[in-house]
């Protein structure tokens, strides 16, 4: 049996231990204190300071959360930047394209649903205070220790070394909130591997070019001179990408997702991180002369759970729970999710709810976030493939963004992911949302075997420009509405259809790529 140094003071007890002082523990202790007030909520924190991390990026789902749950529109426009949606941009085969030339993929005004980029340390640390303010314990260089779950329907039991002195903490609901520390899902196994093998690495830079400042009218006219710099910028590559998102105060993380099997163990070094950007003459153009501030690097990012939430008053959050890929700045919008369900199962439990019904409704929010995880997995797993070509993105993009309309954020902004006849049917459709996933992938299987059989993969990465979000604005418009089954039905086969079309049209053309022509004239 291991030995315990004995504790310091008397025991604490909480009714809420958040175990994490990061984005997602933050944003639950401030929902708690909005939706749960007489709740008594601690955060526990190991580190003494809040610093730059990854994740930097939304989209609407956790913009809406953050906007309408937890009241945070005007911090985020005072102290955050918006976004200017996903902007991607496609290079020749010897990564030798200019900015100006590379074809893209992206929108030419602000979204209608908006989103922001964040700058991690600044939010973490006016959480914080936030949150303090509201009368959340927030402890910082705090550490816990023995964490002993009680599944017997008692306590929940930790030790935290703070400053030398250790004491022990009482909570009838604990929330690992502690990223990709774990401390539950370690302690219980709970993260399962994905097949999905991928790598990162990331720096963050003072000085980078302005995309926007570019002196070439036709290249801003195309997008009506509208703020490229506030997009999540993605440079795309057959097997990995590249990020731009700007911060405050003119900082911009950069960074690299790629399948382990296509880059060096080298570019998570700084010195290989540097090189490796360098061989982009687009990229290498922007970072000319910036200053790098930070590095960091995760060998293998994602991972799944066997278990998001318990019937024994435990749950975990953002990356303690688990992570899929970061291509569509999905994470937050996971956390959003996670401490929605978490916020309510607690607020019914705290109230006096009957256990056997909030276990009950804990049973479906279980359901739906593995349900939820498989499907997002599904957009990147064996898919890195087809990023490097405008061809197969345009295709893509569609199908994707489609889904991510229809099927998730519709009914978040509606407000019936609580509502478990909602959820009921959403899961009772998954097989045939999975397989409808499936099926077109397997098109765009198709379809990249054509055009790399054609030689024309990256045929139109030059020079090309599709508005993003043309097709969706009369959907977007319809999103915060109660429209009717078949008006959402129209829109999604419509949207469906297309990405359908676009696909199966790459498979059976016979032109050949316009250079190939020229070629062999």
């Amino acid at each position: 049996m291991p030995h315990h140094r004995a504790v310091d003071a008397p025991e604490d007890s909480v009714d809420v231990a958040i175990l994490g002082g990061g984005l997602a523990g933050n944003l639950l202790a401030r929902q708690l204190r909005l939706e749960v007030p007489s709740a008594t909520v601690a955060v526990y924190e190991r580190a003494e300071s809040r610093g730059w991390k990854v994740g930097e990026a939304t989209v609407e789902i956790a913009a809406n959360y953050f906007v309408r749950r937890l009241h945070l529109a005007n911090y985020l426009y005072e102290r955050q930047l918006p976004k200017n949606g996903l902007r991607f941009f496609f290079d020749d085969e010897s990564r030798s394209l200019p900015l100006t030339e590379m074809s893209e993929l992206g929108p030419d005004a602000l979204p209608l649903w908006p989103s922001f980029q964040l700058d991690r340390a600044r939010l973490e640390t006016d959480l914080i205070e936030m949150n303090r303010s509201m009368g959340v314990d927030v402890e910082l260089g705090a550490a816990v220790r023995d964490l002993v779950l009680d599944e017997a329907d008692g306590l929940h039991h930790f030790v935290v070394e703070q400053a030398g002195s250790r004491r022990g903490v009482r909570a009838r609901w604990v929330v690992d909130a502690s990223g990709r520390a774990s401390i539950i899902a370690r302690q219980r196994s709970l993260h399962v591997p994905t097949g999905h093998d991928t790598t990162a690495a990331w720096a963050r830079f003072r000085g980078v070019a302005d995309m926007d400042a570019i002196d070439a009218p036709a290249w801003r006219a195309r997008v009506r001179h509208t703020a490229r710099f506030l997009s999540t910028v993605h440079f795309c590559y057959a097997g990995y990408w590249i990020w731009f998102i700007p911060l405050a105060e003119g900082v911009t993380s950069v960074g690299v997702v790629a399948e382990r099997s296509r880059v060096s163990d080298s570019v998570r070094t700084e010195a290989g991180f540097r090189a490796f950007l360098a061989e982009h003459r687009a990229v290498r153009d922007l970072l000319e002369g910036a200053e790098l501030l930070d590095f960091g690097s995760y060998k293998q990012l994602a991972y799944g759970t066997k278990r998001f939430f318990s019937p024994a008053r435990w749950a975990t959050v953002g990356d303690a729970a688990a992570f899929t890929d970061p291509f569509y700045s999905p994470g937050s919008d996971f956390i959003a999710v996670e401490n929605d369900f978490v916020a309510d199962l607690i607020r019914r439990d705290l109230g006096g709810e009957a256990p056997a019904s909030w276990r009950e409704r804990l049973d479906t929010y279980e359901a739906f976030m593995q349900h939820r995880f498989e499907a997002t997995l599904l957009l990147y797993e064996n898919q890195y493939d087809y990023l490097g070509s405008y061809d197969l993105m345009r295709a893509k993009l569609v199908f994707d963004l489609a889904g991510y309309y229809n099927h998730w954020l519709r009914p978040y902004v509606l407000d019936d992911y609580r509502d478990l006849s909602v959820l009921d049917r959403i899961l009772a459709d998954r097989t045939q949302t999975l397989e409808v996933m499936r099926t077109f992938r397997g098109w765009l299987e198709k379809a990249h075997a054509a055009l790399t059989g054609r030689g024309a993969y990256a045929a139109h990465n030059r020079g090309e420009f599709t508005v993003e979000f043309a097709e969706f604005v009369p959907f977007a418009r319809d999103l915060g509405a109660r429209i009717s089954p078949e008006r959402a039905a129209e829109h999604t086969t419509w949207l469906f259809g297309t990405s359908f079309a676009m696909a199966k049209d790459l498979v059976r053309s016979t032109r050949r790529p316009e250079s190939v022509e020229r070629a062999t004239r």
